[in-house]
């Protein structure tokens, strides 16, 4: 019932200065944790890819190995070395991806680091034992004899020396020591910026700068339930990951507009002749419409009669005020991250696409100011959004909240709408 508070025998050992080395109860125990990983991931590839993935992320990989790694000093242990070895064969088996050193290293960080969120037990053994001993050490000092105290911690002194290494930044202090996050944080920063100072162009430094952003991977943690368009093909969920982490896609081929294609597949994201252009669209404009439809905002796609130069028209109007007395209109526009056009803003700020796409929209719409409220909802293929946008999908979402009492249904959309483009991504990939 203690978090992280540590086992007797661990306590034991601690107490007499002796390190925990390869061989002790914790190498048999992390042995018998990556048979199991190995086990589990032979079942897991019969399953869909999308289920495979979330079960071994939330389930079967690092939250099995929490409790060894907080209760005991086995950031040396290499133990730990061949479980990420299976979890990253497991990882690839599942996927269908190929994982490199810095695929793998990228996958291994949280989602909001750009990751996968399967965590490496190598990178997080260190952060995970010293956050736990900086909790407990009160407790402990109240629980063992004062003569303890004396005793120089070994184990502390190790990890702390592995963890400063690793991160090249201070240990936090305080009643922050005492957050597994405020440890593992330094360490991801560390890792993003080797990644960073690593890639391959400016792609590579657009495509790493896009997986970093706020709700750029909401698909990930959808629930892959079909009934509510939240489960993705096994082929789009293999293209989702690749095109993510940079990792192989394809051989290099010929596009059907002449270009060539290649390993990477990002071409046909902006493609002319892409075959998911469209439907993408389409799918985002649905979603919006649905979600205001349940919101109780009447409102229609595509309106006639909203006066333009030009004779185009919005993606969508509601017939009753959305603020202020006044109605809204909205046009969905989804620029890619990696295209030639964007790809120099892209590579120093990411959602530079989304931001120069809805400033476009508005221009475009410019005659409708004066008696609508004009939305431009502008999200690259990578997932990034313009600020506007974001904000109108959020207040979207808090709407449907006071109509269905439910607090998650921001995080629903967000999540319906991530997994919308990511099932296009395979769709315009499949086309070329």
């Amino acid at each position: 019932a203690l978090n992280g508070f540590r086992s007797t025998t661990t306590s034991e050992m601690r107490l007499q200065g002796a390190p925990i080395m390869p061989g002790d109860e914790v190498s048999k125990a992390l042995i018998e944790k990556t048979e199991e990983l190995g086990r589990a991931v032979s079942r897991l590839s019969l399953l869909q890819t999308q289920d495979a993935l979330t079960l071994l992320r939330f389930s079967l990989s690092i939250p099995k190995l929490m409790y060894i790694l907080r209760t005991s000093d086995c950031q040396s242990n290499p133990a730990l070395t061949d479980f990420d070895d299976t979890l990253r064969s497991g990882l690839s088996t599942i996927m269908n991806v190929e994982l490199k050193g810095d695929q793998w290293l990228q996958a291994s960080l949280p989602v909001r680091d750009g990751g996968l969120g399967i965590r490496s037990a190598v990178m997080l053994a260190p952060s995970a034992f010293l956050a736990s001993a900086a909790g407990t050490t009160e407790l402990q000092a109240r629980i063992l004899p004062p003569t303890t105290s004396v005793i120089p911690d070994e184990s502390v002194k190790l990890s702390l020396e592995c963890w400063t290494s690793r991160s090249q930044s201070s240990p936090p202090v305080g009643l922050s020591a005492h957050v597994q996050r405020n440890w593992d944080s330094a360490c991801t920063l560390k890792s993003k910026e080797e990644l960073l100072l690593r890639a391959n162009g400016k792609r590579d430094q657009a495509r790493l700068l896009a997986s970093q952003e706020t709700h750029s991977a909401d698909w990930l943690f959808a629930l892959p339930i079909s009934a509510i368009s939240l489960r993705l093909s096994n082929e789009a969920a293999r293209v989702a990951v690749a095109i993510r982490l940079g990792a192989k896609v394809c051989e290099t081929h010929e596009c059907p507009c002449g270009a060539v294609v290649d390993t990477t597949g990002t071409h046909v994201l902006s493609c002319r002749k892409s075959a998911g252009r469209q439907q993408r669209h389409s799918l985002i404009n649905d979603i919006i419409w649905r979600s205001m439809t349940k919101a109780k905002i009447q409102a229609v796609k595509e309106p006639n009669g909203l006066t333009r130069r030009d004779g185009k028209r919005p993606d969508g109007v509601t017939l009753i005020p959305w603020a202020c007395g006044r109605c809204l209109t909205w046009d969905v526009t989804v620029p890619d991250t990696l295209a030639a056009s964007h790809i120099e803003h892209t590579s120093l700020t990411a959602g530079a696409a989304a931001e120069h796409a809805a400033e476009l929209k508005i221009q475009k719409y410019a005659d409708l100011s004066t008696f609508y409220d004009f939305v431009p909802i502008a999200v690259e293929t990578l997932g990034s959004w313009s600020e506007g946008a974001l904000s109108f999908v959020k207040a979207l979402g808090k709407r449907i909240t006071e109509v269905t009492g439910d607090e998650q249904e921001t995080a629903y959309l967000l999540q319906r709408l991530s997994v919308a483009i990511q099932r296009c991504n395979e769709i315009c990939f499949s086309g070329s």
